[in-house]
């Protein structure tokens, strides 16, 4: 089954727009029509910038916990893999990579240009709209 990793805003975005191409990616993740790798990292970055003072507000908690929920009860959870300083402009962003490479993942789904720029990048970062349609390639070609 084809494995992707999330960057943390791509689950903000999902939550701020139900009907914007993250809310979609999210909802064939519930679909089971690929399998999401998470890590503890991930689960607690989520946590951190949905409590930021400009996030909060516009983002309701229970909704936020039931994704942190739901991603540690059927999130393919990888231990924290070592993120050395390798391959991203953002060194916060290269443990994505790791936990992408460690899970054997197809792709990083992410809005972040420091990824997006990657064009070497392996496995690719793909944009949310992107990604829905390769998944839509692989799934129903």
């Amino acid at each position: 089954m084809l494995r992707a990793v999330f960057d943390v805003n791509v689950f903000i975005s999902a939550q701020l727009n139900a009907d914007g191409a993250p809310a979609r990616a999210y909802d064939r993740w519930l679909a089971a029509e690929f399998e999401l790798l998470v890590s503890d990292r991930l689960i607690e970055e989520l946590g951190r910038v949905a409590a930021r003072p400009h996030l909060a507000p516009r983002l309701d908690p229970g909704a936020i916990s039931a994704v942190i929920a739901r991603l540690g009860a059927d999130g393919i959870v990888i231990e924290d893999p070592p993120a050395p300083r390798v391959v991203t402009r953002d060194p916060k962003d290269d443990y994505l990579v790791a936990l992408a490479r460690a899970g054997r993942a197809q792709a990083i789904v992410t809005g972040d240009a420091h990824l997006l720029d990657l064009e070497e990048l392996r496995p690719p970062a793909l944009g949310p709209a992107a990604f829905l349609t390769w998944l839509d390639d692989i799934v129903s070609p």
